[in-house]
């Protein structure tokens, strides 16, 4: 566009295309100019306080834990903050001379370990061979796998309690790791399938040409590459297993049980045992929020794998 003259007015090229950055927002639709002012201050003060909100449960799970029976029965956890010495350690002092609770802790750590590992590793191993490796019914064995994963675990609890009451699985922690084993695996199978199917090809080939076999591919090449992805998965699995009640309450050792067991069994008959519950279930949150943590670079990356190419 020019004038009468044949001058060029500002903010716009001799081309029809408008320039500056009055121009650039203009061609910008509604929704990304709404992102671009979502993304400050006041959107950083939004998610702080979303955050602050959403762990509101666990800091009052923790100052609970903090206050004597008593003064949880009078008044709220929020009080400690006008009262700070309200705060004794009395309850985790008892917590930790109770060997029922201590010894649910190491029961499900004995649990959950290995059902994490066998479904981290087993899950590799089918989910490479599932991706890259040629076999007889390769596809329709596949679908079986994808179809498992919407079958609900209660419809399984009968028929298993009767296999293991049958081969002498029931009630023992082996029979635990099988069940959390066994409907774990379809996940990680579907998950890390489709993961390493991105890898590319031309990448295998090269590790082929240079002479490595199929199990030196998979643990010098694919693993590493797919590290996000199993580590996503098993942080799944492990926090799956460690908060598990269903599965421990009916197939676990009633002698020796998981910790969210035994924590449901210290309810009085008529009030909760708050002073064994609160630090009870907080000592059982560390861990899941320990690993998490450790594990959180990793856990990102594999949720954000294949989302940008």
């Amino acid at each position: 566009m020019t004038t009468v003259d044949g001058a060029v007015p500002d903010g716009v090229v001799p081309d029809g295309r408008s320039g500056g950055a009055g121009a650039v927002r203009a061609r910008q639709s509604p929704a990304a100019r709404m992102a671009a002012r979502a993304g400050g201050g006041a959107m950083r003060v939004f998610l702080v306080l979303v955050a602050l909100f959403w762990l509101m449960p666990s800091v009052g799970l923790l100052l609970s834990s903090l206050r004597s029976p008593q003064q949880i029965a009078e008044s709220g956890w929020w009080q400690v903050f006008s009262a700070p010495a309200q705060i004794t350690w009395d309850n985790y002092s008892q917590l930790l001379s109770n060997d029922k609770v201590t010894g649910s802790l190491l029961t499900t750590a004995a649990i959950t370990v290995p059902a994490t590992v066998l479904v981290v590793v087993i899950g590799s191993l089918a989910g490479y061979a599932f991706a890259w490796m040629e076999f007889p019914g390769r596809d329709g064995w596949f679908l079986v796998v994808v179809g498992l994963l919407v079958v609900p675990v209660q419809v399984a609890l009968i028929p298993v309690a009767k296999l293991f009451g049958a081969v002498g699985l029931f009630e023992t922690t082996a029979g635990v790791i099988l069940f959390h084993t066994a409907f774990g695996l379809p996940f990680a199978v579907f998950l890390l399938r489709n993961f390493f199917a991105e890898i590319p090809r031309e990448l295998l080939e090269a590790a082929r040409l240079d002479g490595a076999g199929e199990l030196r591919l998979f643990t010098r090449v694919v693993m590493p590459l797919g590290g996000p992805a199993i580590a996503s998965l098993g942080i799944f699995q492990f926090l799956w297993v460690w908060n598990d009640m269903l599965i421990a309450l009916i197939f676990a050792d009633s002698g020796n049980p998981p910790v969210t067991v035994a924590l449901q069994q210290e309810v009085r008959q008529f009030g909760n045992n708050i002073d064994v519950l609160a630090p009870g279930a907080f000592l059982s949150m560390v861990v899941p929020l320990i690993v998490f943590f450790a594990f959180q670079r990793q856990f990102v990356s594999g949720v954000m794998a294949g989302a940008v190419k």
